[in-house]
């Protein structure tokens, strides 16, 4: 990879430092990816005294160290990403939040999870802009421009931009079944729900003249797991979305997460990763953007009709959430949550290695647990598949997982093609 971007993984003493286990921010190309940060007093390595809104101020404060040792500033956060143990508490967060984005505000999900790492109140991870990377004299050569966009639409909030752009992505804020006119959920079951989910990210997307299928990543939060079938029902009616996607059967990599509560009391929240199109030199002459979206499956690692193991845009590879499958039998392997541990990043290794990749191009790795008490025993797993730490992190513990899994694990994967670093 002599004369590319690398991966670039970095730490700050005055933010938590991820105990050999993950990097604080790991940039590369145009994005830096943040672990998830915890209430953590950086000077005593325990969580701060006080209730939610300590605990969120010290999460943002937290955050703001990382940025700032990376050159950056608070503008720069594309995405926010806020967990809460109790949704009753987002309220208080969001009174924390405004002091730290008092005029620009970044896309952003809110969900509610069964149990946190240490016990705390409420977690927050944020992906930020990196302006790094670009090849002289490109379309896209110089300052990197942050492209915010809001549209009547869909739902608007104060505290969000419904979508921020920056180099080859769009980050949309999660979509709640908002009825945009009313403001309010839509009438029905999970299925209607589902169905304004993705008719507001559909409108998003067209008010910024982008193709549904030009989503690569979609993360479904669900209050109850057991109503998958009735989304993945409506799910089918909008991907794939047009003849060239459904020539190809083209759907986004996915995953899915069981919610302990979503704001509103919705029965599920949808969020998308798009591909932004401008800047890079053409891959093929059929793609109108100028840079190719690349779907790949491997039989080394568990199919589903409804995702794509991995979908690269430019300068990333998104996965679908790996459950601890065997591949040959579609069955959960045998063991505990470590032998589960080590099937999902066994998965995950194949789908990397299928691509032209190893482990240690992965950015960021997210892991939800059935059982917060079963992270050491992760551990034990995930240090011999990255005995380095290198990516950064994110760890929740959820009310339930498909196949009734112990352990569910997706990544994201630096991709080399494209452009050299920045002299």
């Amino acid at each position: 990879m002599s004369g590319y971007n690398e991966v670039l993984a970095r730490n700050t003493e005055n933010a938590p430092s991820g105990n050999g286990l993950c990097s604080q921010t790991v940039a590369f190309s145009h994005y830096n990816n943040l672990s998830a940060q915890l209430p953590i007093d950086t000077n005593t390595g325990k969580l701060v005294a006080g209730g939610i809104k300590e605990q969120a101020e010290q999460c943002f404060k937290n955050i703001k160290a990382i940025v700032e040792s990376i050159g950056h500033v608070m503008s720069d956060i594309v995405r926010i990403t806020v967990f809460v143990k109790d949704i009753k508490d987002v309220d208080a967060v969001d009174e924390v939040y405004k002091t730290f984005f008092p005029t620009y505000v970044p896309s952003r999900t809110t969900v509610a999870v069964a149990a946190l790492p240490m016990d705390a109140l409420v977690q927050v991870e944020a992906l930020v802009t990196n302006g790094e990377g670009t090849i002289p004299n490109a379309p896209q050569a110089g300052d990197l421009i942050k492209l915010t966009n809001n549209t009547a639409n869909a739902p608007m909030c104060s505290l969000s931009t419904q979508t921020v752009a920056f180099s080859h992505y769009n980050n949309l804020t999660a979509q709640l079944p908002i009825d945009p006119k009313t403001g309010r959920l839509v009438a029905g079951s999970v299925k209607e729900q589902a169905a304004q989910c993705l008719k507001n990210i559909k409108a998003i997307l067209e008010s910024i003249d982008v193709p549904l299928d030009d989503i690569v990543k979609i993360t479904i939060f669900l209050k109850n797991l057991s109503d998958t079938e009735a989304v993945n029902e409506v799910y089918k009616t909008f991907f794939p979305d047009s003849a060239i996607a459904r020539a190809v059967a083209y759907v986004p990599a996915r995953t899915i997460v069981a919610a302990s509560a979503l704001p509103m009391d919705a029965l599920v929240q949808i969020e998308a990763v798009v591909s932004h199109g401008d800047g890079t030199p053409p891959q093929a002459v059929e793609d109108r953007h100028g840079i190719v979206i690349w779907a790949n499956n491997t039989n080394n690692a568990p199919k589903c009709s409804l995702s794509t193991q991995t979908v690269a845009f430019s300068h990333y590879n998104h996965l679908s959430a790996q459950l601890p499958l065997n591949p040959q039998t579609g069955e959960l392997v045998a063991g505990g949550v470590k032998e589960q541990a080590e099937q999902c990043l066994k998965n995950i290794k194949s789908i990397v290695e299928s691509i032209n990749h190893v482990m240690d191009d992965i950015v960021k790795v997210n892991i939800f647990l059935k059982n917060i008490a079963d992270m050491d025993a992760v551990d034990e797993a995930y240090k011999t598949f990255f005995p380095q730490g290198k990516p950064a992190r994110r760890v929740v513990g959820v009310s339930a997982l498909p196949h009734d899994a112990l352990i569910q694990i997706d990544v994201v994967v630096a991709n080399a093609e494209g452009t050299p670093p920045k002299a």
